[in-house]
C-alpha cells in the first residue's frame, strides 16, 4: 500500500512537469468555426464594463476560473500556492487538481489545503475522481471538501487517460450510482467534471438526473491526458510501459470539440463551465455567447505560475484586457450580455453543431 500511495503522488509531479516542458496540446477546441459578430455601435463605456457574474450563489469578479491542476506531491504545493493567491487577489474561482494522493496520504494534504491558507475568501473547488468515489464512498469526498474548505466539488471523469494508463482503472461500473448518492448525501454542490474529451447532451442530461449542481465539460482541443500518458509510457523503463506510447498517440485524436459540447450541454441546463483549450479572453468571450457561466483555463497559467506571483498576474490581466475588449465590441456592458451577442458559425463545428442539436444554431431572441 505504502508504494501505491508513493506512485500516486510521484505521478502527480511527472504530470506537471510534463505539461510544462512537453507539447501536449492536441485537437481543435473548434472556436477557430466561432465568430462573434461585431457591433459597430456598441453603447457602452469599455472603462466601466463590468466582469463579474454568480456562480452557484457566489459572486465572482470574473468568469474567468483556474481549472484544477496540481497538488498531492510536496514538489506541487508552491505552485497551487501561487495560484490561490492570484485567485484571492483578482476574485477569482479555483479547482484543484485530484486529492486521491492526499486522502490516501495526509501527510500530503498541506500541497492542497495551502489554497485556502493563501486564499480565505476565494471559490475554491475540492476534486475526486468517480472511480475513488465509487471505491472509498461519500467519506472520501466530505474529507476533500474537508481538506481546503472547498464551497464545491468536482467529481472528475478521466476515462481515456485511465483506459491508456497502465496502472489505469479499467472499470466505469457503478459510477454513476456512487455520483448520484453523492448528491444526495452532501450538502455541498458537485459539479461533474471531463478531462480532456468533453461531455454530451445524453450524458450532460443523466449529470443533471443524478443531482449535479453543474457541469464542467473538459472539451477536445485543450491539453491531452492521451498525449501526457503517451509521453510518460515512453519515458518509463518498464518495457511493456512503454508500448503504451502509441496507444496515447493513437487516441489523441478522441473526443467531443470543446465549442461543439459546450453548445450540447448548455442546451440541457445550466449552470456550465467552459474547459478545454479556452487560451485567451476572446475564446472566453465566444463560451459565454455559447452559454458558459465560467471559463476554466489550466496550461495557460500554468507556466507563468511557475515562474512569479507577477507573471501570473500579468497573464491574468491580459485575459482580462482581451475578454473587456471583446464585449466592448459586442456591446455588452456585462457578461450576462452576453448570452444575447449573435454568433457565426461554421465550417465542421457548424456542421456537429446542426447534426447533433439543431436548436443551437437558431437566431437567438
Amino acid at each position: 500500500m505504502a508504494d501505491k500511495k508513493r506512485f500516486t503522488s510521484s505521478r502527480k509531479l511527472d504530470h506537471l512537469r510534463i505539461c510544462a516542458e512537453k507539447d501536449v496540446e492536441s485537437g481543435d477546441t473548434g472556436f477557430g468555426d466561432v465568430r462573434l459578430v461585431h457591433n459597430a455601435l456598441p453603447e457602452c463605456d469599455m472603462r466601466t464594463i463590468d466582469l463579474s457574474t454568480r456562480f452557484l450563489g457566489h459572486t465572482l469578479s470574473s468568469p474567468l476560473f483556474i481549472s484544477a491542476m496540481t497538488g498531492g506531491h510536496p514538489g506541487t504545493k508552491e505552485v497551487n500556492a501561487r495560484l490561490a493567491r492570484i485567485a484571492e487577489r483578482f476574485g477569482l474561482g479555483m479547482g484543484v487538481g485530484s486529492q486521491r494522493a492526499a486522502l490516501e496520504n495526509p501527510e500530503l494534504a498541506d500541497t492542497f489545503s495551502v489554497v485556502r491558507d493563501e486564499a480565505p475568501h476565494a471559490f475554491l473547488v475540492a476534486n475526486l475522481g468517480a472511480v475513488q468515489l465509487r471505491d472509498h464512498g461519500v467519506e472520501w469526498a466530505k474529507e476533500a471538501v474537508r481538506m481546503i474548505g472547498a464551497d464545491a466539488i468536482a467529481i472528475h471523469l478521466n476515462f481515456l487517460q485511465e483506459a491508456i494508463q497502465p496502472e489505469g482503472d479499467h472499470n466505469a461500473t457503478g459510477c454513476f450510482a456512487a455520483i448520484a448518492t453523492l448528491c444526495a448525501e452532501i450538502k455541498t454542490p458537485v459539479i461533474v467534471k471531463e478531462t480532456g474529451c468533453g461531455i454530451s447532451k445524453e450524458v450532460a442530461r443523466q449529470c443533471w438526473g443524478a443531482g449535479a449542481r453543474a457541469i464542467d465539460i473538459g472539451g477536445w482541443g485543450g491539453t491531452s491526458w492521451a498525449a501526457v500518458e503517451s509521453v510518460r509510457a515512453d519515458e518509463s523503463r518498464n518495457a511493456q510501459d512503454k508500448r503504451l506510447k502509441t496507444l496515447g498517440e493513437d487516441f489523441a485524436g478522441w473526443g467531443i470539440p470543446t465549442a461543439v459540447s459546450l453548445a450540447e450541454v448548455a442546451g440541457t441546463g445550466s449552470p456550465v463551465i467552459a474547459s478545454g483549450g479556452i487560451r485567451n479572453g476572446i475564446d472566453i468571450a465566444k463560451c459565454l455567447a455559447l452559454g458558459a457561466d465560467l471559463c476554466g483555463m489550466a496550461l495557460p497559467l500554468l507556466k507563468p505560475a511557475l515562474e512569479s506571483d507577477e507573471a501570473l498576474a500579468c497573464k491574468v490581466e491580459t485575459i482580462h484586457r482581451e475578454l473587456v475588449g471583446s464585449m466592448f465590441l459586442c456591446g455588452a456592458a456585462r457578461v450576462c450580455d452576453l448570452r444575447r451577442a449573435r454568433l457565426f458559425i461554421t465550417g465542421k463545428t457548424r456542421q456537429m453543431m446542426d447534426d447533433g442539436n439543431p436548436r443551437v444554431m437558431q437566431d437567438k431572441p
